[in-house]
């Protein structure tokens, strides 16, 4: 394992041990001198974790040197050795000849098999004698310090319900109705005079305060009261003419989303287009976040100056007061009080329960919480520290960080110190997964698959018995989320990204920076080549002229760069990691990547979002290779079988341009795939047999049926299924069984008549995440899909359905016990509670134009009336029985169900919403004004309510 302390040197032993096996046939002194030097390596080891359990600012400088020149010889004399291995094994490998070719091979072989050892043992000798000398310097120092074992964990269950507090309840209600009324009016139906100007305020905090947080919960609630809206953010050296394709993308997807922004050459070009955009007689809510300069606001704000006379509203965040006040109105933005900041600490530290227990004022919290000063991203990553230590372990640990001292009131020198000592209570492999983060852009997401593959490829992630890599790694992840270190990005439920706050960013990067961790180069001119060996480089947003070569470089990044000139590849001697995505060259032709085939350590190619239009057929020769990422590369040639290695765990592909079919079959010869995410039309799914190690599948293709979802069942190990078609399809339910492990289906694209079988509690009880299309559902189907004890997130599309089940509340069975988002399209819902027995509540899905039968009436009659799904009030029926939904339902005080359903969405005609059997539902939260309008088009709904606590 590579650590930024560490180096190689954990993985340097492991790989020494493999060469004293018999089949590398090493000569005896040459054995001998890698066993003496294995056991120099292991005191070496020993020494440095110890210097890696101590603080920085508090080793010898002595110290640092030392540990710096073990770390920089390690990745050298690693790629002493890799470079042999590789050679070796490459020449081992099987391959079908004939006989005179083989006698030919194995004598140029064994040729150059002489010549590697001879290699070998040069290398060998000189390592020695480099090592000699630093662990003479080693010895000078002793660091009396144990370090603590590695631990994995999932996502900590209170983080969603704490952090959706912190965006919509904790402490942010008076600033959120200040921010309101400066902006007001907002809600359509306001008076607003034919030239109402674009009015623009800015928030204005330290960093940390939540003025995201604020901006974004008054940017959800309210951008369905205007015709657009868009939330950008800025950041520090940004690229504006991105920021302003990203403001319009957002205003307008379907027209920008292909929309050839390569034309425009010139920011100038980029203003005009959007300050055209603004000029159509529309109202738009935007907000600008997170502005750190006065220039860049300048140039923003050319391009959505006050021309529009519809009464738009645009938000600036930002930390600097100079830029507040060029931007606008200015409303600053105050620290949570100390009842607020309390009730945060205490939800970070108890979850839901900690609005219940015992949390009166006690000092050691009091002292805590002063320091933190009202910020609430440091109460938050404070009590992520403290949340697993023992309360008399509190007292020790402010003073350890320096909150004792009284010249620790400044804001962000008290982060610096709180994200220090969180830094080193992490365990060492935590802190190397930690720092790889600043390697990509600032405000950036991070999707969580690509990440931690490039963690495996890095050698981040630790061996576990019995446990695939990417699972440890994922632990990993989930880990620095429950430390409150990076911020979950959740998409319907699922973690699939996340994003690292500026002052945690800047953290890391003074970390690496100190360490020669990794260099970035972007547009700022901030960062210069290191004099060091550089060990990991990242460009970012810039143009490329580049004729350096840098040997020792073991990963390159490219994200949003123009490339005009740079080194050919195979000057990148021991890269393993290559990431180019959203890059174009400056000619507008594909990228080329001649002699990747000669990057022979290489173990992940991404280039994603990069033109190259074929697949190189050299990267078949990489037997390293784990991971290959080519979505959105516009490849234009099948690949033939040759190019693609046999050993990948990883591939992302996308034949979406491809018309000559050509070579198939190319897909079964991977055997080891976990992962596998294709768009391909031609996909043959018979292919699937043979890929019996599959985690992971996301395929967008033509053709979906009853037979291609019968080779399913040989993937016992498939978690993931995500099928989407070009073309919609009719499949029998019962014609297909899905894995028992599975833990998301999603077929968005085809219809199926009723529930398949298959998805009940018993045959998928890990399943989280499920979206179908149905054309009937009865009431079995259901209570099936109510039953099913890790659902999260349920999407249903319905065609003239209505089902219902007869006692959701009851506590025998408990039916959707951890949902936390219903989907619905073309259905609403429905909740009556019995006249006769208030404990005994239907639940309803309708289809907007069905009678509803009520199955406990005393008289038997049919319920009259109904309320759409928007509703949030309670509406007493003439038979005496309530119809509700929502939270705090006043008329069945007693009611407890769905108990972690947060929002509930529908799509249905607005005119559904005019039924006779519809009365006129309260406010809600979308593109539509429930039950008044009687436009044809669908209405989007949500409501956001239960927060954890349930729907009554």
């Amino acid at each position: 394992m590579a650590d930024i302390v560490m180096g190689a040197v954990n993985s340097l032993v492991a790989k020494l041990g493999e060469l004293l096996k018999e089949e590398y046939n090493l000569q005896t002194d040459v054995k001998e001198r890698i066993r003496r030097l294995t056991m120099e390596l292991e005191g070496a080891k020993g020494a440095l974790h110890m210097v890696a359990e101590v603080p920085r600012d508090q080793l010898d400088c002595q110290v640092k040197l030392w540990a710096r020149e073990v770390r920089e010889s390690s990745y050298d004399m690693e790629d002493v050795l890799d470079t042999y291995l590789v050679h070796v094994q490459s020449h081992d490998s099987a391959i079908q000849k004939s006989w005179l070719e083989h006698l030919g091979e194995t004598i140029g072989n064994l040729f150059k098999k002489s010549k590697a050892r001879h290699e070998i043992s040069v290398g060998v000798k000189d390592i020695i004698t480099h090592l000699d000398e630093v662990m003479e310097r080693c010895r000078r120092y002793k660091v009396d310090i144990v370090a603590r074992p590695a631990t994995t964990s999932t996502i900590d269950p209170r983080l969603p319900a704490m952090y959706n507090k912190l965006e919509h309840l904790v402490g942010i209600d008076k600033s959120s109705s200040e921010l309101i009324s400066m902006l007001h009016p907002l809600q359509h139906g306001s008076v607003l005079n034919a030239n109402t100007k674009m009015k623009i305020v800015s928030v204005v905090g330290v960093g940390g305060l939540g003025k995201t947080a604020l901006a974004k919960a008054i940017y959800d609630k309210h951008k369905g009261d205007f015709d657009r809206g868009a939330f950008v953010p800025v950041g520090r050296n940004p690229d504006l003419k991105k920021v302003i394709q990203r403001i319009l993308i957002t205003l307008d997807n379907k027209r920008y989303m292909e929309f050839k922004f390569g034309q425009f050459s010139e920011i100038y070009q980029f203003i005009n287009e959007l300050k055209d955009f603004l000029l159509q007689n529309k109202r738009y809510f935007i907000v600008i976040d997170d502005v750190w300069e006065i220039p860049s606001w300048d140039t923003i704000k050319l391009a959505i100056d006050d021309e529009n006379n519809c009464g738009g509203r645009i938000i600036v965040t930002t930390r600097k007061m100079e830029v507040a006040t060029k931007a606008g109105e200015v409303y600053k933005l105050q620290p949570l009080p100390n009842y607020s900041s309390r009730e945060l600490f205490y939800k970070r530290m108890y979850g839901d329960e900690g609005s219940h227990v015992d949390n009166e004022p006690d000092e050691i919290s009091d002292k805590i919480l002063k320091k933190c000063g009202g910020i609430p991203l440091a109460i938050i990553t404070m009590a992520s520290l403290l949340a697993d230590k023992p309360r008399d372990k509190w007292y020790e640990i402010y003073e350890t960080i320096g909150f004792g001292r009284k010249d620790s009131n400044d804001a962000e020198n008290t982060m610096t110190r709180i994200l220090s000592f969180s830094y080193y209570d992490l365990p060492l492999h935590l802190r190397t997964c930690l720092l790889y983060l600043g390697t990509f852009p600032e405000d950036s997401i991070i999707y969580k698959g690509p990440l931690i593959w490039r963690w495996v490829a890095e050698g981040f992630i630790h061996e576990e018995q019995g446990t695939l890599l990417f699972e440890t790694g994922e632990g990993y992840f989930n880990d620095l989320i429950n430390r409150s270190l990076i911020q979950g990005v959740e998409t319907e439920c699922v973690i699939t990204g996340c994003r690292v706050h500026d002052i945690v960013l800047d953290f890391i990067r003074s970390m690496s920076h100190e360490e020669n961790f990794f260099t970035i180069l972007d547009n700022s001119g901030q960062d210069t080549p290191s004099k060091s060996p550089i060990r990991r480089l990242a460009h970012h947003n810039m143009t490329i002229r580049w004729h350096t070569i840098h040997e020792t470089v073991r990963s390159f990044s490219v994200q949003g760069c123009v490339i005009e000139s740079w080194v050919p590849l195979f000057s990148f001697t021991f890269l393993r990691v290559l990431a180019i995505e959203d890059c174009h060259p400056i000619d507008g032709c594909c990228l080329r990547v001649e002699h990747v085939g000669k990057l022979l350590h290489l173990r992940y190619l991404r280039l994603s979002r990069t033109p190259i239009h074929r697949v190189p057929e050299e990267i078949g020769a990489l037997r390293l290779l784990q991971t290959l990422d080519l979505l959105g590369s516009e490849i234009n040639e099948t690949p033939s079988s040759s190019s693609l290695p046999i050993q990948l765990v990883c591939l992302r592909i996308s034949l979406y341009y491809v018309r000559d079919y050509g070579e198939r079959g190319w897909v079964e010869r991977l055997t080891s795939l976990e992962e596998l995410f294709i768009d391909d039309r031609c996909f043959q799914w018979k292919e699937l047999r043979s890929l019996r190690e599959l985690r992971v599948l996301n395929a967008y293709i033509s053709v979906c049926n009853s037979e291609s979802m019968g080779y399913l069942s040989h993937l016992d190990k498939l978690q993931h299924l995500s099928i989407s078609s070009g073309n919609q399809r009719f499949l029998e339910a019962a014609s297909f069984v899905l894995p028992h492990q599975l833990r998301y289906f999603s077929v968005p694209s085809v219809e199926f008549p009723k529930l398949p079988p298959c998805i009940n509690p018993s045959g998928l009880p890990h399943l989280s995440h499920l979206y179908l299309q149905l054309v009937d559902m009865d009431e079995q189907d259901l209570k099936n899909l109510g039953g099913l004890p890790e659902l999260l997130f349920l999407g249903l599309v319905l065609y003239n359905s209505a089902a219902m089940i007869s006692n959701i509340n009851d506590s025998n069975v408990g039916y959707f016990p951890k949902l936390r988002c219903l989907n619905l399209c073309w259905a609403m819902v429905l909740f009556v509670a019995s006249k006769v027995d208030k404990n005994v509540v239907s639940f309803h899905l309708w289809d907007g134009d069905s009678q509803i039968a009520v199955p406990f009436d005393s008289e038997g009659d049919e319920l009259q009336r109904s309320l759409p799904a928007a509703a949030a009030s309670d509406h007493e029926n003439k038979e005496g029985g309530s119809i509700f939904i929502g939270e705090g339902i006043a008329a069945a005080p007693h009611h407890r169900f769905m108990p972690s359903l947060q929002v509930l969405q529908i799509r249905v005609p607005a005119a559904a919403l005019d039924h006779p059997y519809c009365i006129e539902a309260g406010e809600s939260e979308g593109s539509a004004e429930a039950g008044s309008r009687k436009a044809p088009q669908p209405s989007y709904i949500t409501f956001y309510g239960g927060g954890g606590g349930g729907w009554r």
